[in-house]
């Protein structure tokens, strides 16, 4: 443990003006309600649906809409709280708790990602072969190595920034606990910290960004020739999986591969990763995927059959 006399920390994130503070809250309000209902409908959806729940791509879809709603919910209640009542400070032990989950989260996400590009290049790349490559027992193995490399990673980031003495002063410029803004405050020079820190998630990212890279690199080159045959509608179901992955890893590489970036860079592209990805993920993943679209009509369908079911008996 360090030699912290800091008890709280406060965020000077968002401004808490009566010009602009109704806007950031209904703003963010709506972003959290299509957080919570987008990716409860797509669990729902690929949970109810036998033949979305038996596919390894929705099997990790399923996964990723768990861990956006759940990023979703680290960060942006204590933000509508500091909109309505302007109390804009955070305990120490919250600020840990907060840096620990958004890394393991985070770190999660980003490994699950690549793995999501690992299952497009084996059904692409070896279309024979991926359901006995892709079984239930081996993604469930995989989707458990995902959330044990998020954990050591979050692990790693919270041991060192224990490490750090902070003894004032205590303002956090952003809306929540990340690496960038709390090595700002230590007490003891914390270049050595910083760039370990960095290190640590900057390569995590740029490494599942290569990997990506070389992934969809390899399935354009398989389908160069066969494009009309099939390529067309192999690419569409990538698609979604790129917007995805440029909205989460551009904000992440910015912010921890440059480690001395201003606090605006590192306010805007946290807001990006926290708010604004787990919110449009959903609703990529829904609008430009046919499959999923057919199956919520089917799911939507049954709920108003049952509740029509229901209304007759209760007539009767």
């Amino acid at each position: 443990m360090n030699d912290s006399t800091v008890t709280e920390f406060i965020f000077h994130g968002i401004s808490c003006s009566h010009t602009i503070w109704i806007l950031l809250f209904i703003l963010i309000m709506v972003c959290y309600a299509t957080i919570l209902c987008g990716n409860l409908l797509i669990m729902v959806t690929v949970n109810t649906e036998p033949r979305l729940h038996r596919s390894p791509m929705y099997f990790f879809l399923a996964s990723l809409s768990i861990i956006d709603a759940a990023l979703g919910c680290l960060a942006i209640p204590k933000m509508m709280a500091d909109l309505v009542t302007c109390g804009r400070t955070i305990s120490f032990g919250g600020c840990m708790a907060q840096f620990f989950f958004l890394h393991f989260l985070g770190g999660s996400e980003m490994l699950l990602l690549t793995l999501m590009a690992y299952d497009r290049y084996v059904a692409i790349c070896q279309p024979l072969t991926y359901m006995a490559t892709m079984n239930r027992p081996r993604c469930v193995r995989l989707l458990a190595l995902c959330w044990v490399g998020g954990f050591i990673h979050s692990s790693t980031q919270l041991v060192l920034i224990l490490r750090l003495p902070f003894c004032g002063p205590n303002e956090l410029d952003s809306f929540n606990c990340d690496v960038p803004q709390l090595v700002r405050l230590a007490c003891a020079d914390a270049y050595v910290t910083e760039l370990l820190m960095v290190a640590n998630s900057g390569l995590l990212s740029l490494v599942s960004f290569l990997i990506l890279l070389v992934s969809y690199g390899v399935i354009i080159a398989t389908l160069k020739g066969h494009f009309k045959e099939r390529g067309g509608k192999a690419l569409s179901t990538c698609s979604s999986h790129l917007m995805v992955v440029s909205l989460f890893f551009v904000p992440c590489l910015f912010v921890y591969l440059i480690p001395f970036s201003s606090s605006r860079v590192d306010k805007m592209a946290s807001i990006f990763y926290t708010v604004i990805t787990p919110a449009l993920n959903p609703i990529i993943y829904t609008l430009r995927n046919h499959e999923m679209k057919e199956a919520m009509g089917r799911l939507k369908n049954k709920w108003i059959f049952s509740c029509l079911c229901v209304k007759g008996e209760q007539k009767g």
